[in-house]
């Protein structure tokens, strides 16, 4: 995909360019998605005294409600490349927004488990955010450009988790009983996405120079179904082994933070004897970490690319894994509480820089696929999320005992790197390309604030 005038700095106070307005939009359309997404998350103490629950099927709703994105994210990446990420973020939000405010008719495991697999689809945002970004953005910010926005999007992640019980809280205020409160609660994101939806299709657009449809028609694009069929696009990326190990890579990562957003509350809260709104606080900073870890992820991929091209890209996506699992690992060990916020956040830091990393590279793997390649890649975030949810359901497994195997496995992850290679052709092209593009700016990865 050939997209000209690509934005080479990223202006954050700016809102009169189409490049940032889609850096806008499309991060806070994510942030919001997570108070959908994730919303009952925080609640789910109340949820499961309400409803009868017991652990095991608390662990199969926390599967459903990634499960589902699995699936959508692969399909969603492809529909980008067809009609354009405007349209595609315009009828993901209003659409979603209907399960999330119909979770509240649940009355039974069974109505509540189908309205988590409903809700999880609403987490395909993810892709159509990052490629928003990757078709404003050039080489010498993409990194730095996809990290932000999505970075601040997960901050939803921490957002809900400390609004949602406040929210809750206000409703019982007026005289509302609690198995009533929760669902009610649960309008108020469905409100908010729909109206962020109609929003997202008045005011921004595809690609710097308009509409996809519109580049169509002037012949800056190929005609979709010639370029982008699911063959041509989703066939390509498929058979590439590099989509594929960081398919791994970031299930490692954001799989592991969809994970965290889902027990965290719940775990704080039995394990250390706190109450609900206590522990949707403390789960809340690690989503919170968001407000710059995810940054640094990309402002660091696009600063190793300065002096090490594509290569030194993907070894700083090596390192920040390889604490990402260290830290996990030792954060499952902590058996006082101050210690383990502390090793939290440090924990969150290194997973959420390794997600800006990992989108550091995906830009750079297949153009002409772009969306499918962002698609699987995204996908294996919350093919992650399916895996380590099964180590939560056991009831002869601790919460401390599932984060330690999983850290294991995220360490072991980290190794998946090795697969992720350029020809030599692809390594000169690309640093050309980000010699130009940062030639023309003030400095690498800048982020003005004018």
């Amino acid at each position: 995909m050939d997209i000209r005038n690509k934005a080479n700095r990223i202006r954050l106070f700016s809102f009169s360019t189409p490049q940032m307005r889609a850096f806008h939009f499309s991060w806070f359309a994510f942030h919001i998605c997570f108070f959908g997404w994730f919303g009952i998350a925080p609640l789910m103490a109340v949820v499961r005294d309400d409803l009868g629950l017991t652990k095991t099927q608390i662990g199969n709703t926390i599967i459903a409600s990634v499960a589902i994105t699995v699936i959508v994210r692969l399909a969603i990446g492809v529909l980008c490349d067809k009609i354009g990420p405007r349209k595609a973020y315009t009828w993901l939000l209003c659409l979603g927004s209907l399960p999330v405010m119909m979770i509240g008719f649940a009355d039974s495991f069974e109505s509540f488990f189908l309205a988590r697999l409903a809700i999880g689809a609403i987490g395909a945002s993810f892709v159509i955010t990052q490629y928003h970004t990757s078709v404003m953005f050039g080489p010498n910010v993409v990194g730095t450009a996809n990290a932000t926005t999505a970075g601040w999007g997960n901050l939803g992640g921490g957002t809900t988790q400390i609004l949602m019980p406040l929210i809750f809280a206000g409703i019982l205020m007026l005289g509302v009983e609690q198995t009533l409160g929760w669902r009610l609660a649960m309008v108020v994101p469905g409100i908010v996405l729909f109206l962020t939806g109609i929003a997202y299709y008045l005011f921004t657009q595809d690609a710097p120079n308009g509409n996809f449809d519109e580049l169509r028609e002037r012949g800056e694009l190929p005609k979709a179904e010639k370029e982008y069929s699911m063959a041509s696009t989703f066939g390509a990326a498929a058979k590439d082994i590099r989509v594929w190990a960081l398919f791994v890579i970031y299930a490692a990562c954001f799989g592991v933070e969809l994970t965290i957003n889902n027990i965290a509350a719940i775990y704080f809260f039995d394990t250390f004897d706190l109450d609900l709104a206590t522990a949707g606080m403390i789960a809340g900073l690690f989503g919170l970490m968001n407000l710059f870890a995810r940054t640094l992820g990309g402002v660091f991929s696009d600063l190793f690319a300065k002096s090490g091209g594509l290569k030194g890209r993907v070894r700083w996506l090596f390192i920040a894994m390889l604490c990402e699992g260290m830290a996990l690992i030792f954060f499952s060990q902590m058996h006082v509480l101050t210690l383990a916020i502390g090793i939290m956040l440090v924990f969150s830091l290194f997973t959420q820089m390794a997600e800006g990393a990992t989108f550091g590279v995906v830009p750079f793997v297949n153009r002409r696929a772009l969306g499918a390649v962002a698609g699987i890649v995204g996908a294996g975030g919350n093919a992650g999320a399916v895996a380590a949810g099964f180590l939560f359901r056991s009831e002869s497994l601790t919460y401390q005992q599932g984060l330690f195997y999983l850290g294991i496995a995220v360490s072991i992850a980290a190794f998946a790197t090795m697969l992720v290679r350029f020809s030599p052709q692809v390594l000169a092209e690309e640093d050309a390309a980000y010699r130009e593009a940062a030639g023309s700016s003030a400095a690498p990865a800048e982020l003005s604030l004018r």
